[in-house]
């Protein structure tokens, strides 16, 4: 049986800084395409959890040791991400210390979650979700896409 094709996974992690005090959170200017401020993430390498690619990702794009606290949701919309269809694995997780643009970044910025710079992918619709978790203890929703009609 042939090898069926799938969605490629990425993992996407909402930094809190509780070392700042102001509800903060860190975002990424992108340096390649699509370009945009985004939340840290990147793709999953094979033979790796995705866990693991979480804090992998926030060390190369921002210098910090993350520590992951929930998973907030799973994000599959096949029109997130213009490149292709990711599912992002989401996360919230916490750091403390300077946050530095490396690896994909070309800068960085400590963002209101409830008003940032216009984003990339559906990154608003996480930090929407995020607001809710934060405010009252919600993970994301579940958001099934209508099945198409093949008939």
């Amino acid at each position: 049986m042939p090898r069926p094709e799938t969605p490629l996974l990425t993992v996407d992690v909402v930094i809190e800084k509780p070392d700042t005090g102001d509800g903060r959170i860190v975002l990424i200017e992108r340096h390649h395409e699509p370009l945009g401020w985004a939340l840290p993430g990147g793709f999953v390498d094979v033979g790796e959890t995705v866990e693991r690619a979480a804090m992998r990702e926030v060390w190369e794009e921002t210098g910090l040791d993350v520590r992951l606290v929930t998973l907030l949701g799973v994000y599959s919309d096949p029109r997130r991400d213009p490149r292709g269809h990711n599912v992002s694995v989401t996360y919230v997780g916490r750091a403390v210390g300077t946050p530095r643009a490396g690896d994909d970044a070309k800068a960085i910025q400590l963002a209101d979650p409830a008003h940032p710079p216009p984003l990339a992918f559906d990154h608003g619709l996480i930090l929407h979700d995020y607001l809710r978790w934060r405010d009252k203890g919600e993970c994301a929703p579940v958001r099934p896409l209508p099945i198409p009609n093949n008939s």
